[in-house]
């Protein structure tokens, strides 16, 4: 698949309000959002876990049962833009790591919640970079995933189905996880068209993971990325955030949408959704406890028998004396 630039060519600068933490690049086409020393960025929060280096903002460590995020505090009163993300997320984690993290534009900023850090039951867009896999129910795709999810408030986000009945279609399989290099995502908006793209080879050109229509979005929400860990744990570190103007002559005659509900007119259709099995009621000891009565039982069963199966040899034998 051909990929695209990194650097959109009709890309405005964006909006004075988010230049707190954007610095104007050469090209006058853009400002990029950086990592900086210290805890407090100009226009910029920081919620939880949250760490701020010279490098990198660190949403969660390697660590169990991490939150944090980073939210800029002026709403987006863009019609068409995208939002450059680059990232990487690493661990000790062979097999078995998570959770994932996700780029937000809402309503309510600084919520903290159970959806990668970040408040369920939102209002507006989610795109969501899941990297555990949680196999509820029949799965057609592997992990990492990334996929998107709009709300008007009253969806709930089901990690165990991994977000299949609320997504807005097909995502894609992305394997940014612990590579050598830096990974980096396109989450454009245009025209109520959302497309997602992403480089994760190191070759500064995006892929296409998935594009759907009929997205509708207010302005004036926030923009924020956050990340969770629970049992299972990685590194989710944010390098840069890069915002595009992509506004177009067109946009002055297009409907206002300041008070709009946020709506998509296609879901994917929902997968089955199996029951994970009843744990036992049964502490670890007892479990401990009766796998040592039953390997007794079964010795002892092993040991009557061949005690009966020698008996009977020996009774044998004396028919031919």
């Amino acid at each position: 698949m051909t990929g695209e630039p990194l650097l959109t060519e009709s890309a405005k600068e964006v909006p004075h309000w988010l230049s707190g933490l954007w610095e104007a690049h050469s090209s006058g086409r853009r400002r990029t959002t950086q990592a900086g020393m210290g805890t407090s960025i100009p226009y910029w929060d920081f919620l939880g876990t949250t760490m701020v280096t010279s490098n990198y903002i660190r949403l969660t460590g390697d660590v169990q049962s991490q939150r944090g995020a980073i939210w800029n505090t002026v709403g987006c009163y863009l019609r068409n833009w995208e939002m450059q993300i680059h990232f990487k997320v690493h661990g000790r984690g062979k097999d078995l790591f998570g959770d994932g993290f996700a780029f937000w534009y809402v309503k309510e900023p600084m919520q903290q919640g159970e959806v990668f850090g970040s408040k369920d039951y939102f209002s507006g867009l989610a795109v969501i970079m899941d990297t555990y896999s949680n196999h509820n129910g029949p799965h057609n795709h592997g992990h990492p995933y990334i996929s998107a999810m709009v709300n008007n408030g009253s969806l709930h986000y089901d990690h165990d189905r991994d977000g299949t009945h609320t997504q807005l279609s097909a995502g894609c399989v992305s394997k940014f996880r612990n590579l050598d290099h830096e990974s980096f995502i396109s989450i454009k908006y245009v025209h109520d068209t959302l497309t997602v793209s992403t480089d994760i080879d190191n070759k500064q050109q995006f892929k296409n993971c998935f594009s759907v229509s009929g997205v509708k979005l207010p302005v004036g929400y926030f923009l924020g990325v956050s990340a969770a860990t629970g049992d299972l744990t990685d590194n989710h570190d944010i390098i840069s955030l890069k915002m595009f103007d992509l506004s177009t002559p067109d946009d002055d005659i297009l409907e206002e949408r300041a008070d709009i509900m946020p709506s998509a007119s296609f879901f994917e259709a929902p997968r089955d959704h199996v029951e994970d099995p009843k744990p036992s009621s049964l502490s670890t000891g007892k479990q401990v406890l009766l796998l040592v009565v039953g390997v007794i039982l079964i010795c002892g069963c092993v040991f009557i028998g061949g005690l009966f199966y020698t008996k009977q040899q020996e009774q044998q034998r004396k028919r031919f004396y």
